[in-house]
């Protein structure tokens, strides 16, 4: 190995409490060697992002600060470094993509300014050499047509189209040290795998030196040279990667790969009479979104979105929606629930159908679990008063505080985090909270967004058996948006396949995610990154479509 560009020793961080100091990261030790990519893996909570925001000097709050250790780079101590040298460092020597692109994307800016502007900072280029160069950035991470998308602002984009102008931002700075948080949790698998590929060969062409935070063990058996596993703000083992893997020393670390999704599980059989009404019909459903472009350009005035989507949910049925990132499935989603206007179509609900004048009806027999965690929730309430907040409007709950202890416990959150607010959580946390307000409705239908996107694997598998638990008790209906297909092939009874607006496949999970009949499901299949690091992934990735809403 090279001379190592980064190393950390002895990292100590706390939080100052008023009850005292609590320590976050307990003496973390880690090294970077140039060229190298390192896998940082872990439950949400455990420290992850948290170590490498400390190396950066961020901190989310201000109660936290390092109380010992050194993080050297090159021959600096940027422990000891002022607020001005490490704005020199942020963007130029270390680049991070964060976990969430909507917080930190400037919603006022279109989005090729926002990476024409650290090109022009830290390149020192002209403007329109800068916007040249924002143009390709945005090509190189797999936006399908730059020249007109980087006039986008962040809230025209979906999830995962957010995520990958954040990984566009970090990249147009040409960092020797990328640390990625979560880079690809909002992808579908086949831009997931266009990413890393990204990453991958940027190291190889530049010698780009990356730690990978993620929970999907599959990310990094493919991408990673070695892998540290962290717990409780330790580092609890780290080896090279075939080494961990086949042979893990930590009884965590076996837990975690015990816990990987497997694509040979099967759900459980459809069980549903063939008599029975659905609870949810969608008849030729058309979504259309203006585009911003005036009479004379030639260019179309509107987007469609959505366009002729039906299907049937049947009671106690989970459906899963898969598809690239801009297929349109969380825009279908908020369309049925009246979030989001229908251009045509129709929606019924438990027999009725819906128009605006049933939607308030609706949402109070639906939840919806968000992809964004952190933006779904109120960062000025706690925990506890989210949650109950919800069971006092709903109304029929005469013990609110033990029923928000209940919703606590069912998404694996202690008593402890009723008075803690969004801000001092990881985002799996405020995924599980975000569930628990769904919960709290006592819903006949949940739509979940990718709601375990964020979770490590160990969560998610709480979380998909807590759903099963869900539907046996309660008969709860789900329809599950997700791009993981291990997931939802564990997960859903039915599976329905969306690409560019529009269902190219649908049918039984097994039967659909087994012997896919349409070239995108086989796609989409090929791209999952496999847990053995010497099968390779993404050999047939499909090409990202125009869409820029989900």
């Amino acid at each position: 190995m090279n001379t190592p560009i980064l190393e950390v020793q002895d990292l100590l961080v706390r939080a100052h409490l008023d009850e005292g100091p609590r320590t976050l990261i307990d003496n973390v030790s880690l090294t970077l060697e140039r060229g190298e990519i390192l896998g940082l893996v872990g439950e949400s909570g455990s420290g992850k992002s948290l170590l490498c925001r400390s190396v950066l000097k961020l901190m989310p709050a201000p109660s936290l600060r390092i109380d010992g250790g050194v993080v050297r780079l090159g021959d600096r101590d940027l422990t000891q470094a002022s607020e001005r040298e490490m704005q020199q460092v942020r963007g130029g020597s270390i680049g991070m993509i964060f976990q969430n692109p909507t917080s930190h994307l400037d919603p006022l800016m279109r989005v090729g300014d926002q990476i024409a502007e650290g090109v022009g900072y830290h390149r020192n280029v002209a403007p329109r050499a800068a916007r040249m160069a924002a143009v390709d950035i945005l090509r190189q991470v797999g936006f399908p047509d730059p020249e007109r998308q980087r006039y986008g602002y962040p809230h025209e984009f979906s999830g995962g189209m957010r995520q990958r102008a954040m990984i566009g931002v970090a990249l147009a700075c040409e960092p020797e040290i990328l640390i990625a948080d979560e880079p690809t949790t909002a992808l579908d698998v086949t831009i997931q795998a266009q990413i890393l590929r990204l990453l991958m060969e940027t190291r190889d062409r530049r010698g780009l030196s990356i730690i990978l935070i993620s929970h999907d063990l599959g990310v990094v058996a493919q991408c990673c040279d070695r892998i540290a596993v962290m717990r409780d703000g330790r580092i609890v083992e780290m080896q090279e990667k075939r080494a961990l893997l086949s042979a893990p020393r930590h009884p965590y670390t076996r837990d975690l790969i015990a816990s990987h999704p497997s694509m040979t599980n099967v759900a459980d059989a459809l069980a549903s009479s063939a008599e029975e009404a659905p609870l949810l019909e969608v008849k030729d459903l058309h979504v259309r979104f203006p585009t911003g472009a005036g009479f004379l350009s030639g260019l179309p005035q509107h987007f469609d979105a959505v366009r002729g989507v039906s299907l049937r949910v049947m009671p106690s049925e989970t459906l899963g929606i898969v598809g690239e990132s801009g297929s349109g499935k969380s825009t279908l989603a908020r369309a049925i629930l009246g979030l989001t206007p229908m251009a045509s179509g129709q929606v019924r609900f438990d027999g009725i159908e819906i128009t605006p004048a049933h939607h308030a009806q609706l949402r109070r027999e639906t939840a919806m679990v968000f992809q964004d965690p952190l933006n779904a929730l109120n960062p000025r309430m706690t925990v506890g008063e989210t949650l109950s907040e919800v069971l006092r409007i709903q109304g029929g709950h005469r013990d609110i505080p033990g029923r928000v202890r209940e919703l606590l416990d069912l998404v694996a959150l202690g008593p402890e985090f009723l008075d803690r607010k969004p801000r001092s959580l990881s985002g799996g946390q405020c995924q599980r909270v975000g569930i628990a307000r769904a919960l709290a409705v006592d819903p006949k239908l949940v739509i979940a967004d990718e709601c375990v996107a964020a979770l490590d694997v160990t969560i998610q598998a709480q979380i998909v058996e807590l759903f099963r638990e869900l539907r046996a008790r309660i008969g709860l209906t789900l329809v599950f948006i997700a791009h993981d297909l291990a997931i939802v092939r564990n997960l859903c009874q039915r599976v329905v396949v969306m690409r560019a607006g529009e269902i190219v496949e649908e049918g039984e999970a097994a039967q659909v995610l087994d012997r896919p009949r349409h070239p995108y499901t086989a796609a989409l299949l090929a791209a999952i990154p496999d847990i053995d690091p010497d099968i390779p992934f993404g050999r047939s990735a499909v090409e990202p479509t125009e869409e820029t809403a989900t």
